[in-house]
């Protein structure tokens, strides 16, 4: 339930509609908006009863909220979200569209600082790869685990680019925050609520991957928990899902981008790399990601893909990746620019 109240309002009104809230065994949040005072009840399992709240004369408005996600939809925050990874590094609302890149999975010092020093030197913030790698065979390399943390760190800490890496389970949370900037949890972890609930707690960036055959509202429930665990810094990513066709690696979704961004406020990222599985697929698909309205792309980029341990065919070469930053700042500015009749 969503109780909306005159701008007249008093800080005692509020906090007289706070313990009525609570008297009722819920939860009442704060909702910030430039054209709107309102208080989010949530911990509720069914209808509420609204008729205490009715009696108050400092309530405009109450909205029964039936979604089973809240805090992430717009009608508690009507308002595009913008989550600051650091400094002037932000996505979402108007922000510049974001890149982030590199490879799928660490594989030594140098394979990770000649990437970092490159995709620093394009001039992108973020730089992705992966520590942990649940894969689907236990035969397929598992990652560098702890050891490539310390050496992600070590290379975030040499560039001064920013790192994202996948955490994938509650007890990893608080070694992997400590060494990156975004955490990132990956599409078999979607519902995984522990941890959902254990990054919801560290407040740091979370990149929240949609499952493989998650449903719109199965991947805004999941991110509900990370936001009831007090972390509002969500970004949701798009992978693909899995359908009946094996032409790709995954069936690429772009029409949930446009559909998540008008029902919720968070942030909505693209990756065509998982979303396709083939290189010759990644650009098309990035460029067609900026027309649907992405506030971002997470694109696999590798020094000498055909060797990579992991996803190679879906890696970009470094001049393949020259090449779609060119032609994704180009569609991203026109895509701006209003035209003239």
């Amino acid at each position: 339930m969503l109780i909306v109240l005159h701008h007249a309002a008093t800080v005692k009104d509020i906090e007289r509609i706070n313990k009525t809230i609570a008297k009722c065994g819920l939860k009442p949040v704060a909702i910030p908006g430039a054209e709107r005072t309102a208080i989010g009840v949530i911990g509720n399992q069914g209808w509420i009863d609204d008729s205490p709240f009715r009696e108050n004369r400092a309530v405009l408005e109450i909205i029964h909220v039936t979604k089973p996600y809240k805090l992430v939809s717009r009608d508690f925050h009507p308002q595009d979200s913008v989550v600051k990874l650091e400094g002037k590094v932000t996505v979402g609302g108007k922000s510049p569209l974001l890149m982030i890149a590199g490879p799928c999975a660490i594989e030594s010092y140098g394979q990770i600082l000649t990437t970092a020093k490159f995709l620093k030197k394009c001039g992108v913030p973020v730089l992705r790869a992966g520590a942990y790698k649940p894969r689907t065979s236990p035969h397929s390399f598992q990652g560098m685990r702890e050891e490539g943390i310390r050496l992600l760190n070590k290379v975030r800490k040499e560039t001064g680019i920013l790192v994202v890496t996948e955490v994938m389970s509650p007890e990893q949370v608080d070694l992997v925050a400590e060494h990156v900037d975004i955490l990132q949890i990956g599409a078999r972890n979607m519902q995984n609520y522990d941890l959902l609930n254990e990054v919801g707690r560290t407040k740091k960036p979370v990149i929240l991957k949609r499952g493989l055959s998650g449903t719109v509202e199965e991947w805004l429930a999941s991110a509900e928990y990370i936001l009831l665990a007090g972390n509002p810094n969500v970004i949701l990513c798009e992978r693909g899902i899995r359908t009946f066709e094996t032409a790709t690696r995954n069936t690429s979704d772009l029409s949930v981008i446009p559909l998540v961004k008008s029902i919720s406020h968070l942030p909505v990222i693209f990756d065509p790399s998982h979303a396709t599985g083939k290189r010759k697929l990644v650009l098309p698909m990035a460029l067609a990601s900026v027309v649907a309205g992405t506030d971002g792309i997470m694109i696999e980029v590798h020094p000498d893909p055909e060797n990579a341990l992991s996803d190679g065919a879906q890696s970009l070469h470094f001049r393949e990746f020259e090449n779609l930053q060119k032609q994704v700042a180009l569609l991203a500015d026109f895509a701006k620019k209003k035209l003239k009749a």
